[in-house]
């Protein structure tokens, strides 16, 4: 076996940083994974779809036309048993457990363009046509399978991906993967298997020639590793006998196509393939597959396997975030730590909980959820944002309800640190953003907020106001809070978008100067105020 060399990461940390490596796509192809039907939607879904929209809305901010893949994976053993423990049919069940996903989208304003169902006509056509493709072009045999199979994970497992444990109430043995914890069982059938080893080489050769290709960078030396440790041709079947809900294989009604390549080809489907001609194609390959640690090697190695196999284009970038934590345990009902995603939006508010998941999310790491983070988060809102905003455009200290026009000549020398990082925001941020540096996006923007309130406070408005010869350095007061407003509102569209379209409505930012090109702009004329409206953060009533 011939291991190709994969460049180091020391060589990457500049790689970012480079010009060339900053994004101008002219469309962004966006996508959540799809969930399973088998249990209701957790504050992972919720943070694997927060992700994805926020980034969908940054490259729409940026200029490009954005597109939101979502939905449902609906075929497999577990949905088969789940229907039948509870007395109803498979598709029963997953009209049920989809509407609740579609549900979680609402609630947390994630503006998907296509919500995906692996039961809906047009992605079975897209799973025959790509299956089709891969058996024309050798890479689907007929053999037999005989090893350890998760039902949990709906996966085969290699012996050196399995482990015996003990049961600790019960003293029972037995075999759990790894990698998931689930329990395995030993399975032995005929099945339909894809070429998987024979790609081994080519996967990391474009692993090591698009470094960004898989981030964080402990994913994708987990990735690596895995790949260089060897790859074993993929089932892609399971006989129709033991497993009937899912997509018949074209050619041989006894097998049903696999699960993986049956949910992972739901990204094409939301693309319309199978494209009648080529130029049909508007958006594949994705740019950014948002995907939880757990089934990172389903898209990073198995997923592209299938692409290159079918001569289609390889996605950009897979971002595979971490999970929550509680007390630094794993959530479970078990235990009683699992945080319900609909509860905690309907305490703290949308965008309040988008804001928290996307500033305190774990990629490289968990992320550990606590009651007390959430409410200084939405307290950070309400007092850094929500006050200079209420403050700035009250009648108190800007009765005329106008935005004042820049100050014109040089700066003064009591603006000269809000001035510049006014002009350098939206860079950083931006950067940060190409380097999913999220926390680190979201805390430039604070790090203004910061500034613009302690220059609001060291040069005392309200006495300004009671001086009518002062009346030229107060408006310069109150434009620089408003301009900070304005840029702060501006770049946290993408996180926050209701709240900030309030925000924006409420100081009279046109919606055509609402993008990133505006943001690294300065603001110039003086222009009326819009509605005023209610608190931006109203006091938490716990």
């Amino acid at each position: 076996m011939s291991l190709h060399r994969i460049r180091p990461l020391s060589q990457l940390a500049s790689f970012y940083l480079r010009p060339q490596c900053r994004s101008t796509h002219s469309k962004a192809y966006v996508t959540t994974p799809i969930y399973y039907v088998n249990a209701v939607p957790h504050i992972g879904h919720l943070y694997s779809s927060v992700l994805a929209d926020t980034l969908t809305r940054y490259y729409a901010l940026k200029g490009a036309d954005a597109f939101l893949c979502t939905g449902t994976d609906e075929h497999g053993l577990k949905i088969q048993q789940a229907a039948a423990k509870n007395n109803v049919s498979p598709v029963e069940l997953c009209n049920k457990v989809s509407e609740s996903f579609k549900a979680l989208c609402n609630a947390a304003n994630v503006n998907y363009t296509a919500f995906m169902r692996t039961t809906d006509e047009n992605h079975k056509k897209a799973v025959a046509t790509l299956w089709g493709e891969l058996e024309k072009n050798g890479y689907i045999y007929k053999g037999k399978h005989e090893g350890w199979y998760a039902v949990s994970d709906e996966a085969f497992y290699a012996s050196n991906q399995v482990q015996e444990v003990v049961d600790e109430k019960t003293g029972e043995k037995y075999m759990v993967a790894i990698e998931s914890g689930q329990r395995v069982e030993w399975t032995n059938e005929e099945n339909y298997k894809f070429k998987l080893s024979a790609f081994q080489d080519k996967l990391l050769e474009w692993i090591d020639s698009n470094p960004t290709a898989i981030v964080p960078s402990n994913r994708r030396n987990e990735v690596v590793s895995w790949i260089q440790g060897g790859l074993a041709d993929l089932s892609v079947s399971r006989l129709r006998s033991r497993l009937d809900w899912g997509i018949p294989v074209s050619s041989d009604q006894d097998h049903t196509i696999y699960v993986w390549l049956d949910a992972l080809t739901n990204y094409l489907t939301a693309a319309g393939y199978p494209w009648k001609d080529p130029s049909n194609n508007k958006i594949w390959p994705a740019d950014i597959h948002v995907v939880g640690k757990d089934i990172v090697r389903f898209h990073a190695i198995y997923w592209p396997a299938f692409l290159m196999a079918a001569n289609l284009p390889l996605p950009k970038q897979i971002l595979a975030h971490a999970h929550w934590t509680m007390n630094k345990q794993k959530m479970s009902k078990s235990k009683g730590n699992v945080v319900d995603p609909f509860e905690l939006m309907n305490v703290y508010g949308a965008d309040a909980v988008r804001y928290f998941l996307v500033r305190d999310g774990g990629l490289a790491d968990d992320g550990d959820f606590s009651e007390s983070n959430m409410i200084k988060r939405y307290k950070d809102l309400a007092g850094q944002l929500g006050n200079l905003l209420s403050r700035s455009t009250g009648t108190a200290l800007n009765p005329d309800a106008m935005v004042p026009a820049a100050p014109q000549g040089p700066v003064d020398t009591r603006d000269q640190a809000l001035h510049k990082k006014l002009t350098q925001v939206a860079g950083e941020y931006e950067q940060a953003f190409e380097a999913r540096e999220f926390n680190k996006a979201l805390s430039t923007v604070f790090d203004l907020l910061s500034e613009a309130n302690k220059h609001f406070t060291d040069n005392e408005p309200w006495v300004l106001a009671k001086d009518p010869s002062q009346k030229e350095r107060l408006d310069q007061v109150i434009y620089y809070a408003i301009e900070s407003c304005r840029v702060a509102g501006t770049l946290l569209q993408p996180v926050m978008p209701v709240k900030m379209n309030e925000l924006l409505s409420r100081i009279g930012v046109d919606d055509d100067k609402r993008t990133l090109k505006y943001a690294a702009t300065q603001s110039i004329d003086a222009r009326p105020l819009g509605p005023a409206s209610s608190v931006l953060f109203p006091r938490l009533k716990k």
